[in-house]
């Protein structure tokens, strides 16, 4: 091809996208309005942005994530129409109740496609939130552990801080992840790395194996992140416990003078991230401005209210995380990620497990 050809080509391309995504806008702006259920508050501020860009009335409903799944099902069942996209976290139940009976389904727009990873297109990733373990650090300068099962020790007893995962869905499908065969396979090779023997399993793998051990080691449980990191960062009390909470919580060091700090080289894992999901609902009635808006939240104007803090990621990756924040990449490389389908298939299994133990 002759270069003067190929100038020409380079130069065609992006007018057809242009041309696309102009489709795109009038379609939405002849609808005019778009309805959302949502599992974030911020949704309210990218609303007022998205009206003021494109002049389409946005209807914003901010719910609890069980409560919006519930909403979704039932009306998807009764065939009622009620938002023309979501935003829904809990990926295990949003994959069984949602995702598998055809009540939603992902668009990716056509710009984002080699932008956006192929492992968080099907279904889409809209944002991610990473938990950590944490520790004080005025109690101690270094972190005194570095593989998770010595939180299984007797000098670790009751000093394990975890949320309820019977309070919080996403904890319980961190749970779910530990007895996935990849990370069950990971903490039975840091088994044997931090006590120089094989495993013995009493339970069905390695994961079940350390959820014992940290329920018999008397895991100390909260009802909230806010309240755990509250409690672990407090200085001079001579805190010597390890959390695995919400890494956003970091901002308290300057906010509420605490001494936070994660312990990035845990083994196998330093903590866990969980996604939530970008939808359009089966019956929209404002399909077309459902996409324009989606694709908006998927650009960094779109996405500035979440990215104005510590510890929240969108799925594409050349939005840059808050100043002094680790990138998603960097996270993911060392956080258990969910797998909507295997929570589907195996959460309820893990629960009964935990209310065996715990009760």
């Amino acid at each position: 091809m002759k270069r003067s050809a190929l100038i020409l080509f380079i130069l065609f391309v992006p007018s057809l996208v242009l041309a696309a995504s102009s489709d795109l806008i009038n379609a939405a702006k002849k609808e005019g309005n778009v309805v959302v259920y949502s599992i974030t508050s911020r949704i309210a501020n990218a609303a007022k942005s998205f009206e003021a860009k494109y002049g389409i009335t946005v209807s914003a409903h901010n719910l609890k994530d069980f409560e919006l799944i519930e909403k979704v099902t039932s009306e998807g069942a009764n065939k009622v129409y009620g938002a023309d996209f979501i935003i829904a976290q809990d990926s295990g139940r949003v994959f069984g109740e949602i995702i598998k009976p055809g009540y939603a389904y992902s668009y990716v727009p056509p710009d984002m496609k080699n932008i956006i990873p192929k492992m968080y297109q099907d279904p889409l990733y809209f944002s991610f939130i990473t938990k950590a373990f944490i520790y004080n650090s005025e109690t101690y300068t270094y972190p005194t552990i570095t593989n998770v099962w010595e939180l299984t020790e007797k000098k670790w007893e009751k000093k394990f801080w975890f949320k309820d995962p019977l309070k919080e869905g996403v904890n319980a499908n961190f749970l779910t992840m530990v007895t996935s065969p990849e990370v069950s396979k990971q903490l039975e090779a840091a088994y044997e790395r931090h006590f120089g023997k094989k495993i013995t399993l009493t339970t069905p793998n390695a994961g079940y194996e350390w959820i014992k051990g940290i329920i018999n080691n008397q895991l100390v449980m909260f009802t909230s992140d806010t309240k755990m990191a509250n409690s672990l960062g407090v200085k001079g009390q001579n805190i010597d416990a390890v959390a695995l909470g919400t890494y956003s919580k970091l901002r308290y060091r300057e906010k509420k003078n605490l001494a936070l700090m994660p312990i990035m080289g845990m083994e196998p894992f330093a903590g866990f991230f969980y996604p939530s999901f970008l939808l359009i609902r089966d019956n929209a009635k404002n399909p077309n401005a459902a996409k324009l808006f989606i694709e908006y939240l998927l650009t960094e104007e779109g996405f500035e209210p979440w990215s104005g803090s510590l510890g929240t990621y969108s799925s594409n990756p050349n939005i840059k995380p808050y100043p002094g924040d680790n990138t998603l990449d960097v996270w993911s490389r060392i956080l258990v990620l969910e797998s909507p389908e295997f929570i589907y298939q195996n959460r309820t299994d893990v629960e009964e497990f935990w209310n065996s133990m715990i009760y």
